[in-house]
């Protein structure tokens, strides 16, 4: 936030002492970022509290909120530079001064640096808010290149290219608009709580059919909550088991998978009756008995 501050000053006064529309422009994505960095952080400050009486579920939801607030913020900021560029595009304006080019460059560096320790983080805590703001300084420093290339046309070309610092703006809208909705798709995914990978639900499935007291997954439900999980599971268990027996082995497989899968922060099993198939009609009209069941069966 602070390095965005410094940039978002240091590309405003630049751009008007410099008179280039883009860098004025970059300076708003800049701003843009700053606000989007505040949501971010208070979104992963609620994301993080505890479940209470109003949420049993927890505040998962504040992170992929977060996220959306992110990507409209870019939508709205390429609409802006948008439509100021394209106001400004035909009309007589100084071409830009070359110290402009420098501010760019320093300000490329310096977001690109951002955007991968932030992307970095971000896709070691699977947080989606956190890579949205990765990409805000992505946009940030490929609209300062695009301002850059149309500054390096206008003062080559001279006065009669001066529109090429407006259309390298727009170009750079462009982008930033493209971003802003490749975001927004995940984060409304998530808070309609779309499922996670068939990957995951395959390993989520291996898991519990780990346990040999387990027959069968008839279901397997999954939902992301922030950077968290919880899953829904229907277990077949013999139907001679006790309730007792039944419920150690829900406990157990709950154990096994967040063990094996730290995301998962809870699971909810249900157990059902396994319906074993009928024996066959012997030719005096009599059934075998069924196998005797050992309630006792020890858990892996």
């Amino acid at each position: 936030m602070a390095v965005n501050l410094t940039l978002a000053s240091a590309k405003l006064a630049a751009g008007i002492l410099g008179h280039s529309n883009a860098l004025i422009g970059d300076a708003v994505e800049s701003i843009a970022d700053l606000f989007s960095s505040l949501i971010v952080w208070r979104g992963l400050s609620v994301a993080s509290a505890p479940p209470d009486a109003d949420h049993p579920y927890g505040h998962g939801k504040a992170e992929p909120l977060a996220a959306a607030a992110v990507a409209m913020l870019l939508l709205f900021a390429a609409v802006g530079i948008a439509v100021k560029s394209a106001g400004a595009l035909f009309a007589r304006h100084h071409s830009p001064e070359p110290f402009t080019l420098w501010v760019l460059f320093g300000v490329i560096l310096t977001k690109e640096a951002l955007f991968r320790f932030a992307w970095k983080e971000g896709t070691a805590m699977e947080s989606s808010a956190v890579r949205s703001d990765a990409w805000h300084h992505r946009s940030d420093a490929i609209t300062s290149l695009a301002a850059a290339i149309g500054i390096a046309v206008a003062l080559i070309g001279g006065p009669r290219w001066a529109g090429a610092d407006d259309v390298a703006a727009i170009l750079a809208a462009g982008i930033i608009a493209w971003n802003g909705t490749r975001l927004l798709r995940p984060a409304l995914r998530e808070l309609m709580d779309a499922a996670p990978t068939e990957e995951l639900h395959e390993r989520i499935r291996e898991l519990a059919a780990d346990h040999r007291a387990v027959c069968a997954v008839e279901k397997c439900l999954a939902r992301k909550m922030g950077v968290q999980l919880f899953v829904d599971l229907h277990l077949e268990v013999d139907p001679g088991l006790t309730v007792a027996r039944a419920h150690e082995i829900a406990h157990a497989v709950k154990d096994r998978i967040r063990e094996n899968l730290p995301e998962v922060a809870d699971v909810l099993v249900h157990i059902e009756p396994h319906h074993r198939p009928e024996p066959p009609v012997s030719p005096d009209g009599s059934r075998p008995a069924d196998p005797a069941v050992d309630p006792t069966e020890s858990t892996p």
